[in-house]
């Protein structure tokens, strides 16, 4: 049995498969995954498990170097992004790079991520895509 928060097997097998650049996304439960992408289905009602909950168990082994968002999250969501990217980068002393794209584009790119991870977020626009990072 591991140590660390993240104890979801599926999850631990994705981060650990995980290459330099290589992206993954978190999603809300309505966030439409393109075809041929993984899924890891983790919702099971609305706000169960919550977003913010997921990307955090996250945060305890995934090394990320960009995260991307839609611009169309409102102002406080954008806001709860930022600060939670800069704790993140905080805490690894590695600058996250945090952008912004349209929602269309944002889908579009998604189709190339190695997974998609369905939370059971019903936050419009409460997606993100994590680019991997290097330890060093």
């Amino acid at each position: 049995m591991k140590r660390s928060i993240l104890i979801n097997r599926h999850l631990s097998t994705l981060v650990a498969s995980l290459g330099h650049l290589d992206e993954i996304v978190v999603a809300d439960a309505g966030l439409p995954v393109p075809d041929g992408v993984p899924v890891i289905d983790l919702a099971v009602k609305p706000g169960v498990p919550g977003f913010w909950d997921v990307l955090d168990a996250l945060r305890s082994e995934l090394v990320i170097e960009a995260a991307v968002i839609a611009d169309e999250a409102n102002d406080d969501l954008q806001a709860a992004f930022a600060d939670f990217m800069k704790d993140w980068s905080e805490e690894t002393k590695k600058h996250i790079a945090l952008s912004t794209t349209s929602h269309g584009a944002f889908k579009d790119r998604s189709a190339r991520s190695k997974a998609v991870i369905r939370t059971g977020e019903c936050t419009p626009y409460c997606n993100v895509i994590l680019v991997s990072g290097v330890p060093f």
